[in-house]
């Protein structure tokens, strides 16, 4: 089992920055996939960017964010997103998921979740 735990968010006019972290715990060796998806009200969760370990790491970014987010990953098995220059479009709940799947796309592939964190752009 794979606990993740977010932290981060907030509110920030457009143009602005936040940083998001999870901090993920529990069989966490068994992951394949390790990211952040985002959900507005009346829309499905769409995946922002994500870790994909197999052969390797390699990240995936969704077009709208790719120049303006970062995924990092410290050693302590937490995974940040550094968003940057936020327009009020990215306003949404974010979480942080898991899969120790291959598959990595879309948010029922998905096995562990956070509880969420808000991010409000103005």
């Amino acid at each position: 089992h794979v606990q993740l735990v977010e932290s981060g968010g907030g509110s920030v006019q457009a143009g602005g920055s936040l940083r998001l972290s999870c901090a993920a715990s529990g069989n966490t060796y068994s992951l394949n996939c390790l990211g952040w998806f985002r959900q507005t009200p009346g829309k499905e969760r769409e995946q922002v960017a994500v870790f994909i370990y197999s052969f390797g790491r390699s990240t995936r970014y969704a077009d709208s964010v790719k120049g303006r987010f970062t995924i990092s990953q410290d050693a302590t098995n937490t995974v940040n997103l550094q968003m940057n220059n936020l327009k009020a479009e990215d306003t949404a709940m974010y979480y942080c998921a898991a899969d120790p799947s291959w598959r990595c796309g879309l948010a029922s592939e998905y096995t562990y979740w956070g509880q969420g964190t808000q991010v409000t752009v103005s």
